[in-house]
């Protein structure tokens, strides 16, 4: 009997390897999900001993498998991802490397829960701990905050007349600290707003009143009266670091507000302020939009839009598409695919502002797909040069020079193979047509449509997809 072994590495703390094996222990060897058979520790050396699955590596069977192939695997896949969601626990790192396949024997695991993390509620106890040492962490560090970002020292000077402003205008009520301290001032009026992820946190309000007043303390604050100077008195420090409270002081900005709100810029003071701490584990392409913009309340959903950009892959036959350098161009290309106006409203509904440069159309995802799976099914996966040919076709199907996705175009299929035909020398290939491709139903993309749903809250759930229309002959 065969068993594979996963090292954990020393770095990793107690509580998350113990973590992982309750999620093996608990919620695995059922459903698709991964088990443990047995766990030995030398020192700062575990090792977890888990049942052997031989799997194909999804690259290499990507060009292959059958519609009804790709639907057994997503049914399955889902499966998994239902059953790990009733005990709490979000897995972070859905991916086809960590959904173990065997073709011929029809086999599936999902694995590798290191990055797991507790949903409210989670069965399982030591997520539960890692849940409360972030959290304890976060309100133990929580300075007193002005603009979220910008600690403030507990006594400042300031003239009497400006104390009277700011009383006024900052009071308690207006307050809300939010996660960790980071979510800033949100009186009356107030937004959360973003330029592509990157938070600022002032005070925009409609009340021409309010805004006035804002502009008199801004006024006030840059040209100070004789008498406000000299009302000024010396507060000595408590702290005998006076170098630390030398550059808390100087850190603080002049001006609680900025001009950078719903404008593609960032300014300086925004520059400043530290970056949420929100969580974003997970692999490049498989993030989800809401992981993308730093949103603090994470739900299993970001698992299911991990399962739709593998069912992208296996409609589309090309891996991968939203792999970026970067949070912000991984977005775009989010953008490109879904549409720019529909990735502002949802974006507004996660409490964000997304801004982008011109209006990006949301594509067909039919149209897009058998553009795609068309140029693979007119090349040989054996044959390098052809599937080398393959990846620049599609390239062009999706890119233009400037990053951004080309828009859709009207053309008749078979216009389309003999262009391909004539930009590469291809071997004639039906077996695509015989597996199934050539006839796939509308209940495909509707549900890889409510996948990529970029909204988490109205995103279909894994209990869902297994009952949707497309699956009534797997269940």
């Amino acid at each position: 009997m065969k068993f594979a072994l996963k090292h954990i590495v020393p770095t990793s703390h107690p509580t998350r390897i113990a973590a992982e094996l309750q999620c093996l222990t608990l919620a695995g060897g059922v459903d698709n999900v991964m088990g443990v058979k047995y766990c030995f520790r030398n020192n700062d050396h575990v090792v977890i001993v888990m049942p052997y699955l031989e799997h194909d590596s999804f690259v290499d069977i990507l060009p292959y498998l059958s519609f009804q192939e790709a639907k057994e695997y997503i049914f399955n896949l889902c499966k998994a991802l239902k059953r790990i969601h009733q005990f709490g626990i979000l897995h972070r790192d859905v991916k086809p490397s960590n959904f173990l396949y065997n073709r011929d024997l029809k086999q599936y695991a999902l694995v590798d829960f290191g990055l797991a993390q507790g949903a409210p509620g989670t069965q399982i106890e030591f997520l539960k701990v890692l849940q409360a040492k972030k959290q304890g962490s976060c309100t133990q560090s929580k300075p007193h905050t002005i603009s979220g970002n910008i600690p403030v020292p507990k006594e400042v000077v300031l003239p009497s007349s400006t104390k009277q402003s700011v009383k006024r205008h900052w009071s308690l009520s207006q307050i809300n600290p939010g996660n960790c301290g980071k979510e800033g001032l949100l009186g009356t009026g107030s937004k959360l707003r973003s330029v592509f992820g990157v938070k600022s946190f002032n005070v925009h309000s409609t009340n021409p009143n309010e805004v006035t007043n804002a502009k008199a303390l801004l006024q006030s604050k840059r040209q100070p009266t004789t008498s406000d100077v000299r009302s000024k008195k010396t507060v000595p420090a408590k702290n005998t670091n006076t170098g630390a409270v030398s550059k808390t002081a100087n850190t603080c900005p002049e001006q609680l507000t900025c001009d950078c709100f719903a404008k593609a810029q960032i300014c300086k003071i925004c520059m400043e302020r530290t970056k949420p701490l929100a969580a974003r584990a997970g692999t490049a392409g498989f993030r989800a939009p809401e992981v993308l913009l730093r949103c603090f309340n994470q739900t299993s959903a970001i698992d299911v839009w991990a399962a739709g950009i593998i069912f992208l892959f296996l409609l589309s036959g090309r891996y991968n598409f939203f792999s970026a350098s970067d949070d912000l161009n991984a977005l775009a290309r989010i953008i490109a695919i879904r549409g720019s106006q529909e990735t502002i409203k949802a974006a507004k509904q996660m409490g964000k502002i997304v801004l982008c440069s011109h209006e990006i159309p949301a594509k067909d995802l039919r149209k897009l797909c058998e553009e795609l799976r068309r140029v693979c099914m007119l090349t040989d996966p054996e044959c390098e040069e052809e599937v080398k040919k393959q990846r620049e076709l599609q390239l062009e199907i999706l890119e233009k020079q400037d990053g951004w996705f080309v828009k859709q175009i009207d053309v008749n299929p078979s216009d389309t193979a003999e262009s391909l035909n004539s930009a590469m020398p291809v071997t004639e290939r039906t077996d695509f047509n015989m597996n199934g491709w050539d006839n796939v139903p509308d209940e495909a993309y509707h549900l890889l449509d409510r996948l990529l749903d970029i909204n988490p809250s109205t995103r279909i759930t894994a209990e869902e997809v297994l009952v949707h229309p497309l699956f009534s002959d797997l269940r």
